[in-house]
Formats: structure tokens, C-alpha cells, sequence
């Protein structure tokens, strides 16, 4: 059987791309198709040991400024021309490579949504717009149709949380499967020792809100270290505060050692799951969240976390207060991590590609 992958984009290795490195584990693919490769030769090594080879479109003339031309990725995709010999399309999908067009009428197109898609055009315009938003208006809704349309091209999707399911139902009327992302949660083995911060991870962008955090953070006095690196370093830097360390990209170890002795894994966003999240409850750390989004479905309140309901400084301020009335049970909170284990993904992406492959 001959399997082919398809995905929105390669830059830089992160949580997507663990989880595209996982599906090829699960499924063995024999070519890898892409909007634009950008990648290190060292990543790609990490999505796969032997040689993958990766066929771009005309996008990837743009290099690293390729997301400025959003507005020509449901073009890109359709000019991805899948071979007719090949049997399985897998898309993984957090923009735009569900709208790959199969070829031959035996194949069967698996699309693994990582997130709400596209949502430049969808949540999060102002966020990714601003001002210009209502001046792009005709623009998103053209793009708004154009992706309500490449989502019917899957034979069938799968969702990575029960909250992107509901939202593909609402936005897109397709019915998915929820098969919870592999976490490589043996990088992050218990630690029962905690220190005097709290630590916030991931890419420094507007949707995820670390400024809310920061804002907190300098109004407290409380230390927290922000791991990560993004658009944003520069705003944040000057908003903060000595009491607030920034150390940049650091590597994987470096993050694990940052999280497992920290009191508290702080997160403002909406996470569509949250794989940090689940790496900081693999190593006991509890998780203090906004109330919303597929972490609701990772944490256990007052068991391995803390929700706050409003996305404000002083109600997370608020927050952390109570956090630090509570006793919490690091091993509970290790343990129930274990539950989104690569093996677990592995299995049942195996299991659910033989099913549809039989029908």
C-alpha cells in the first residue's frame, strides 16, 4: 500500500511537528508533500530517520516570509498533485492541507486536524490583522468559503480534542473522530522537588497572551521564567520586570528542567489541547489555565490544576493566590498524564487507518 503525507508547512520542529513525526511512525509514508519546506536538515532528520523526500509548491519560493502570503494557501494546496498509485493521504492539517485533492477514486484521504484551522481567517483575525481587519473583510469571507469548501474534501477527519471537534462540527458540518496527540512524556519523568517560580512555554505570539501573563507577574513580584522565543520578545522585555527571566529558545532537556521544578505551569491562552500542559502534569508540575479551550479535557481542577475565568492579570493574580492555599499530589498529577502517551497515539492512529482501509 502506498501512503503519502501531506502538510500545511515545515519551519521550525514544535508541537505540530512532533505530532507529524508521530503519524510517521504510525503509517511508514513513503513522500511527504508540503506548502513550503523551510526546515533545518537536523529537524527533518527528527520527523523522520530515513530519507523522506519532501515536494513543496510554489510558495516555498518565499522562504521563511511565506505566511504573509496566506491569502494564496488554499491555491497552493490544490496544486498538489497526488500520485494515482498511491492508496492512503493522510493530511495533517492545522491551516490549510486538508484541501489536498485526491487523484483516483480507490484513495482514501485521513485528515488529523491539529488546532481549528486556518484561523487567521476564522478566531483570530484581530489578533493577526488589527486594524486592517475590517478593511480585509471581502478578502477573509472569500478565504472563509474557500476553506468551508476544501473541508469536505477529507473522507474522514480526525480531531486532537473534543473542543476542535465541536468546532469543526459548527464551522465546517463534519462529523470527526477525537484521537488525543501523542506527548513524549518520557522526556518529562516526575519530579517532586519544586522551587520558588512559576514558568510559562511557548511560542512568544499574540494568540497565546503572554502578555497577560507578564502584566501579571510585574504586578505580583512573584518570579517566573518565560521559555520560549517569538514575535513578541521584544514587547514583553519591556513590559517586565527583574523578578521576570526570559531564556529564549533552549532545548528540550532545558525545558524539562525548567517546568518539572517549577510551583506552577502558568498559560493564558486557548489552547485547542495543550500538549506543554500535559508535559509539566507528566512531570508533577501543576497547571494554572484560562478556562477554556481542549485544556478543559488535560486538567483536573483542584486535582492536577487551577482555572481562571477571565483572561485578565488580576484574575490570574487571583488565581495563583489560591493556587498557593492548595496541597497538591505530584505523583497524581504524573500520573495522570500518562494517559496521552506517543504509544497510545501510535496505536490507535493504527488501528483507526485499518479500519477506514478495510471498508
Amino acid at each position: 500500500m502506498k501512503k503519502v503525507l501531506v502538510v500545511d508547512w515545515l519551519d521550525k520542529y514544535g508541537g505540530a511537528e512532533r505530532v507529524i513525526t508521530a503519524l510517521q511512525k504510525a503509517a511508514n509514508f513513503d513522500h511527504l508533500y508540503a506548502l513550503v519546506n523551510v526546515m533545518q536538515p537536523d529537524d527533518l532528520k527528527k520527523i523522520s530517520p530515513t530519507p523522506l523526500k519532501v515536494t513543496t509548491t510554489y510558495l516555498n519560493r518565499f522562504g521563511t516570509a511565506f505566511r504573509t502570503m496566506f491569502f494564496l494557501m488554499h491555491h497552493a494546496v490544490e496544486t498538489i498533485k497526488i500520485p494515482e498509485e498511491v492508496d492512503l493521504i493522510v493530511s495533517s492539517s492545522h491551516a490549510v492541507a486538508k484541501g489536498v485533492k485526491k487523484s483516483a477514486k480507490h484513495q482514501v484521504h485521513i485528515s488529523y486536524f491539529q488546532a481549528r484551522n486556518f484561523k487567521y481567517i476564522w478566531d483570530d483575525q484581530s489578533l493577526y490583522f488589527g486594524r486592517a481587519t475590517i478593511l480585509l473583510q471581502p478578502l477573509i469571507r472569500f478565504l472563509q468559503r474557500k476553506d468551508v469548501k476544501q473541508a469536505q474534501a477529507p473522507d474522514y477527519i480526525i480531531v486532537n480534542s473534543n473542543y476542535v471537534k465541536k468546532w469543526v462540527e459548527d464551522r465546517y458540518k463534519r462529523i470527526a473522530k477525537v484521537i488525543y496527540p501523542p506527548v513524549n512524556l518520557q522526556a518529562f519523568p516526575l519530579e517532586i522537588q519544586k522551587e520558588d517560580y512559576y514558568v510559562a512555554v511557548g511560542r512568544l505570539v499574540a494568540y497565546k497572551h503572554f502578555d497577560v501573563i507578564v502584566k501579571a507577574f510585574v504586578q505580583s513580584g512573584k518570579k517566573l521564567v518565560l521559555v520560549g522565543d517569538g514575535a513578541q520578545m521584544k514587547a514583553l522585555k519591556f513590559m517586565a520586570t527583574d523578578n521576570i527571566i526570559f531564556t529564549g529558545f533552549v532545548s528540550e532537556h532545558k525545558v524539562y528542567e525548567y517546568i518539572s521544578k517549577a510551583k506552577a505551569f502558568i498559560h493564558a491562552g486557548i489552547e485547542d489541547f495543550g500538549i506543554a500542559a500535559v508535559e509539566a502534569q507528566s512531570c508533577g508540575t501543576p497547571v494554572i489555565t484560562f478556562e477554556e479551550g481542549g485544556m478543559l479535557e488535560t486538567i483536573i481542577s483542584e486535582k492536577t490544576g487551577l482555572f481562571f475565568k477571565e483572561r485578565t492579570p488580576e484574575m490570574l493574580n487571583q488565581c495563583i493566590e489560591q493556587f498557593e492555599n492548595y496541597t497538591f499530589d505530584y505523583a497524581l498529577i504524573h500520573q495522570h498524564a500518562q494517559q496521552f502517551s506517543e504509544a497510545q497515539f501510535h496505536d490507535k492512529m493504527q488501528q483507526y487507518i485499518s479500519e477506514v482501509m478495510k471498508k
